[in-house]
C-alpha cells in the first residue's frame, strides 16, 4: 500500500523572518548537543548541571519528597541547575536530601499552599476578562497581568483583591495589548473560513495518523483543508476550549498519510523524539506560519488566562513572540522535545509580548495519542494543522472569567479565527520557517 505524504509548501516568510532565521541558526548547530555536564568530581551536595527536561523530572520527584516544604522550582538556564524553593521547617533532613539529589535549595517565605490559595481567591473575586495569573517561582509570588481593557472599576477591583492577599504575595503589571487568540496571516490550512497552524503530528489511540493543534481551532470547524476552498484532508476528532486546556486532535482522512515526528525548518528538519514537561526558565522555540521561528523562555506554569470566549487553565506562559496566524503552532526545545501548542497572547514580534501554550503532555494524555519515534507516533512534520481560531500571541482582546492555576501574566489570548500550519505540515507558514512541529 502506497503512503501518501502531504506536500511541503514554501512561501516567503512574513514579519518574523529575520528573527526566525536567527533563531534557526542558534537552534540547529546544537540540536544534538548534550547539556548534561555533571561531573563525578563535584562534591556530593553541589548542584548538578542538567538538561531542562531532566530538571523537570527532578523537580517532580523533589516535590513529593519535600511535601509541604516544597514551594516551587525553576531552571537556571545559565548555570544549568534546578533551583528548588523551600519554606523553613523542622525537618532539615529532606532539604539535605534535595541538595544530595543535585538541586540548589533556596529558602522563601510563601508556601505553595499559600500561593495556590491566593490564585483561588483571584478566581473567585477577580475573574475579570483581560486578566491572567500564574505562580512565579523566581519571585515566590503570584504574577498577575491585566491587559489594556482592564480599567476603571475593574482595575480597582483587581488591585483591591491583590492587596487583600497580603504583602509579598502577588504583583500586578499592565500589558499594552489585549488577550486574544490570533487570526489570519500567512499560509495555513483552512476550515470554516478560518485558518490555523499544525502543532505536532501524532499517532491516535486507534493507530491512525493525526495531528495536534489549538482547541479553539478545533471547535471552529470540523474539517480542514491544505488550501483555501480546497478538499478537506483531516477531520477533528476531539477538541477542548475553553476550560481545562486549549487542544484538539485532528485525524487525517487518508489512513495512509505519512506523518513523521519532525519539525520542518525549511531547508532542514528537526526530529521530534517525544514530549516533555516545561520548566520555568527553560529555553524554548516556537514555529508559526506568520512569523516563522522565534525563541524565548518559559515564565510560568499552570497559568490561567481569561479570554473573551472564557477561561482556560493549565497553560504555559512564555516571553516568546507570536502574531495572528501562528495559532496552534509548535513549541519545542533545541534537542527535539515537544513542549506546547500555541494558545494565545498579546504583543507582536516587533515589540515583543507574552504568549500562552497548551502543554503537549497534557493534550496527549487527554486524547490518548502518542508522539515520537519510539512510540511510533508522528511528530510534527508534514501534516497540516488546522483550526480556526486563534493562535499565538497578538494584540487581542479581553478575557473571560478567570480560572485558577496560577499566574502568568502574559497577554495571551482570546479566541480568534485562525491559527496556522507549519510548513512541514500541510501548509505552512513561511518558507524556512513553517515548523509544524
Amino acid at each position: 500500500m502506497s503512503h501518501k505524504r502531504i506536500p511541503k509548501r514554501r512561501a516567503a516568510m512574513a514579519a518574523g523572518g529575520v528573527v526566525a532565521l536567527g533563531a534557526a541558526a542558534i537552534l540547529l548547530p546544537n540540536a544534538n548537543a548534550s547539556q548534561d555536564g555533571g561531573s563525578s568530581d563535584h562534591a556530593a551536595a553541589a548542584p548538578r548541571t542538567l538538561k531542562a527536561a531532566d530538571a523537570s523530572d527532578l523537580a517532580a520527584r523533589l516535590a513529593g519528597l519535600l511535601g509541604d516544604t516544597f514551594a516551587g522550582s525553576y531552571y537556571d538556564s545559565g548555570a544549568r541547575q534546578l533551583v528548588v524553593n523551600v519554606v523553613p521547617g523542622d525537618d532539615n533532613q529532606v532539604v539535605a536530601q534535595a541538595e544530595q539529589a543535585g538541586a540548589k535549595v533556596r529558602q522563601v517565605d510563601n508556601s505553595m499552599g499559600e500561593l495556590r490559595s491566593g490564585a483561588q481567591t483571584l478566581k473567585a473575586e477577580a475573574g475579570i476578562p483581560g486578566t491572567a495569573w500564574a505562580i512565579d517561582p523566581r519571585t515566590n509570588k503570584i504574577l498577575v497581568t491585566a491587559d489594556s481593557t482592564v480599567t476603571g472599576d475593574r482595575w480597582d477591583r483587581l488591585e483591591s483583591t491583590v492587596d487583600g492577599l497580603g504583602s509579598g504575595m502577588a504583583t500586578v503589571r499592565k500589558s499594552a495589548g489585549t488577550f486574544k487568540t490570533f487570526a489570519s496571516g500567512g499560509d495555513a490550512i483552512f476550515g470554516g473560513g478560518a485558518r490555523c497552524s499544525l502543532g505536532f503530528n501524532v499517532t491516535a489511540g486507534d493507530g491512525s495518523p493525526a495531528f495536534l493543534t489549538a482547541g479553539h481551532c478545533g471547535v471552529a470547524a470540523d474539517q480542514w483543508s491544505d488550501a483555501q476552498g480546497g478538499q478537506p484532508i483531516a477531520t477533528v476528532d476531539q477538541a477542548v476550549f475553553p476550560g481545562q486546556g486549549d487542544f484538539a486532535l485532528v485525524k487525517y482522512d487518508d489512513p495512509a498519510t505519512e506523518a513523521p515526528s519532525e519539525v520542518n525548518l525549511g531547508d532542514q528538519t528537526l526530529p521530534i523524539s517525544g514530549a516533555a514537561e516545561a520548566a520555568v526558565g527553560q529555553e524554548v522555540f516556537r514555529m508559526g506560519s506568520t512569523t516563522g521561528l522565534a525563541d524565548g523562555q518559559v515564565l510560568g506554569l499552570d497559568a490561567t488566562v481569561n479570554y473573551p470566549e472564557g477561561t482556560v487553565t493549565g497553560l504555559i506562559q512564555t516571553d516568546v513572540c507570536a502574531e495572528p496566524g501562528d495559532s496552534g503552532g509548535s513549541l519545542f526545545t533545541r534537542d527535539g522535545l515537544a513542549i506546547g501548542l500555541t494558545s494565545g497572547g498579546s504583543g507582536d514580534c516587533t515589540v515583543g509580548g507574552e504568549t500562552f501554550f497548551q502543554p503537549v503532555t497534557t493534550a496527549l494524555a487527554a486524547v490518548g495519542a502518542t508522539l515520537g519515534g519510539e512510540d511510533g507516533g508522528a511528530g510534527a512534520g508534514d501534516a497540516s494543522g488546522a483550526g480556526a481560531g486563534a493562535g499565538e500571541e497578538g494584540d487581542a482582546g479581553g478575557a473571560g472569567d478567570a480560572g485558577d492555576g496560577g499566574a502568568g501574566a502574559g497577554d495571551g489570548g482570546g479566541a480568534g479565527d485562525a491559527g496556522e500550519t507549519g510548513d512541514g505540515a500541510a501548509v505552512g507558514g513561511g518558507d524556512g520557517s513553517g515548523l509544524t512541529g
